[in-house]
């Protein structure tokens, strides 16, 4: 029941992005008649009136087109095919969350590192003051520095809890105390082991590390209880490790449904949209604009058309009336070739 009630919820956010994929195909297509019809700039009525019918088409086409859009998704809600070939199925998924859970506990055993002051151990014996800890799955262990060569002690983290502890008058530090639930010591002849942080950050930050290994809070003492309740139960292992199933049940699923809406909607788009709105100017636009006014009126040009008309006519005029000026002069001029140069070598070499 809560991997069919995550999955539904996450198919119908698919709502949003498919009907903005409809919306953007509509503005591209707009624009894309828009730059056709400019080409009967010449002629602002047909124009305008080609640009208006196409455009009413495709406002027609996108109530259907969005309609069909929320079919898809509404079917994919209807039913959630568990059966699927490509879905990863309960057994798989319980298998890859205990693998997941298993490298977590494994391979990654740290959770936090960081210096703590031990307050409440006799000052003589070398406490209060601050140790290098390190906060494992299963165990709290603290050392001289953070080089980590001198180990002073490691405390389980079996039935260990933690709760908080009030700050003294005199005192800075803010204090948390770990203690055992089966009332046996926790370190040495203590009962109590209480950490100092410099701040409530830290205190609070320490608190969601231990929280993460396990180590709850004490319910008997907590301000917010049903707060400390529902973080007890989100950390539960077992709760986990079924939430980690559900996870990989609902990645599975929604890959599968991603796949095919991706698929889908651009072939409905293409086809309730695009091929709808290509044949409908192949073979009804024509008839559309004969029958939406008179012709006389969708034909007249723009004035700044007529007079360029006008001025290539007075152009025309004018220099037919310059060719014929030119043939007038051509025929009308009368035209003696100069004589032949006179030949006076005879006289050049007399002179030599």
């Amino acid at each position: 029941m809560a991997f069919e009630a995550i999955v539904k919820k996450q198919i119908v956010k698919l709502k949003g992005p498919s009907l903005k994929s409809v919306d953007l195909v509509i503005q591209e297509l707009i624009n894309t008649v828009k730059k056709c019809t400019k080409k009967l700039a010449n002629f602002p009525r047909l124009c305008e009136e080609t640009e208006r019918i196409v455009a009413n088409h495709i406002r027609e086409r996108e109530g259907k087109t969005k309609d069909q859009v929320l079919l898809l998704i509404d079917i994919q809600v209807s039913y959630i095919n568990t059966n699927h070939e490509d879905f990863i199925g309960f057994a798989n998924a319980q298998q890859r969350s205990s693998q997941v859970h298993k490298k977590n506990t494994i391979g990654n055993q740290v959770i936090r590192k960081g210096w703590l002051t031990i307050s409440n151990i006799g000052i003589m014996k070398g406490g209060s003051k601050g140790y290098w800890f390190v906060l494992t799955a299963e165990s709290l262990s603290w050392y001289k520095d953070d080089e980590e060569k001198e180990k002073k002690y490691m405390l389980p983290l079996d039935n260990l809890k933690v709760r908080d502890v009030e700050k003294g008058f005199m005192s800075s530090k803010h204090i948390f105390a770990l203690f055992n639930t089966e009332q046996r010591n926790v370190y040495k002849d203590y009962r109590f082991l209480e950490l100092a942080c410099d701040s409530q950050e830290d205190v609070d930050s320490w608190k969601a590390s231990l929280l993460r290994a396990g180590v709850y809070p004490d319910k008997s003492l907590t301000e917010n209880d049903e707060n400390d309740q529902a973080e007890n139960f989100s950390m539960d292992p077992q709760l986990e490790r079924q939430v980690e199933t559900i996870r990989n049940l609902v990645d599975s699923y929604m890959s599968i449904i991603n796949k095919c809406i991706r698929d889908l909607i651009p072939k409905t788009i293409m086809h309730l949209m695009i091929n709808n709105v290509k044949d409908f100017i192949n073979s009804e636009l024509l008839a559309q604009l004969y029958s939406s006014e008179d012709q006389n009126t969708l034909m007249e040009e723009s004035a700044e058309q007529a007079q360029r008309r006008d001025e290539m006519l007075r152009m025309y005029q004018a220099l037919k009336e310059a060719l014929t000026i030119i043939g007038d002069i051509n025929t009308a001029t009368t035209f003696t070739p100069a004589p032949p140069p006179v030949d006076d070598s005879w006289l050049q070499h007399s002179r030599r």
